[in-house]
């Protein structure tokens, strides 16, 4: 019997689910919406292609766009190992692969910015565009989250956990105009392995020395209060990747494109296009 994983789905417009299959025999869930040149958008940590469901179709009309489930979320495998942002670029090709995908826009965001980031540098002719959003270099360069928005993360009941995450990604207005549900607090299906293997592969991530040899036209942003992911690390990005340019929104926390959508959205078509 075939696996239905196994089954590459031709390349083409128009919306549609499949899984490409990787080197290390993961089967990665992917989900192709719209029609036009792809733009893929990475998610988050701990999360599924539901992280990108508020904005992905201010991006329809010119373009399609391409979202995955990275390894250990949603319908794709959760393998006991394989996590790092290395392997979750690899895992990107696996799915340009499969649709027959030469060459696409990449926008990644948190540590689906530090994905697309490998992405870009070990596969440049992949690449045509590159967004980075409220994401970092990773490293001993990275400038990281403070004691007190770890331990918040950590607090021991989960509600309270789920909460302060909120809080990091919007601003107290906004959730007070937006009672939910929030589709970027995480993956709640992942099983405890997939989960801790996100966290390794984020706090692992380090791309540095990469990122200077990144050839696609890039734009970098960022909320100026994002503590999730300082924008200190804005500076640092733009001057290691050849002419990259930047732009922070003021007043915004770590999910600036959803709370910023307008203005985010808008920026990065103009970029792309």
């Amino acid at each position: 019997m075939t696996d239905h994983r196994d089954q590459a789905t031709p390349a083409g417009d128009g919306p549609r689910d499949g899984f490409a299959r990787t080197d290390d025999g993961v089967a990665v869930a992917y989900q192709r919406r719209g029609a036009g040149t792809p733009l893929v958008l990475l998610a988050g940590q701990a999360n599924n292609h539901h992280w990108w469901d508020g904005v992905r179709e201010d991006f329809h009309g010119a373009r399609s766009t391409l979202t995955l489930d990275h390894r250990g979320t949603g319908a794709s495998d959760k393998p006991l190992t394989g996590y790092s942002t290395r392997r979750f670029a690899e895992d990107v090709i696996a799915v340009l692969d499969a649709l027959g995908v030469e060459r696409a826009d990449v926008y990644g965001t948190s540590m689906g910015g530090r994905v697309a980031q490998w992405v870009a540098a070990r596969h440049p002719g992949r690449v045509r565009r590159l967004v980075l959003g409220c994401t970092s270099p990773g490293g001993p360069h990275a400038v990281e989250r403070d004691a007190e928005v770890r331990r918040s993360l950590a607090h021991s009941d989960p509600r309270a956990a789920r909460r302060a995450l909120a809080e990091l990604m919007y601003t107290p207005r906004w959730l007070a105009d937006h009672p939910g549900p929030y589709r970027t607090l995480g993956d709640p299906d992942m099983p405890r392995h997939a989960r801790h293997g996100h966290l390794t592969a984020s706090n692992g991530h380090d791309a540095w020395d990469a990122l200077p040899s990144i050839e696609a036209p890039t734009l970098i942003l960022h909320g100026d209060e994002d503590r999730l992911t300082p924008p200190d690390n804005v500076p640092l990005l733009a001057a290691r990747i050849p002419d990259a340019r930047s732009h922070v929104f003021p007043g915004a926390r770590h999910a600036y494109f959803e709370e910023c959508r307008e203005e985010a959205g808008a920026l990065v078509r103009d970029f792309l296009d």
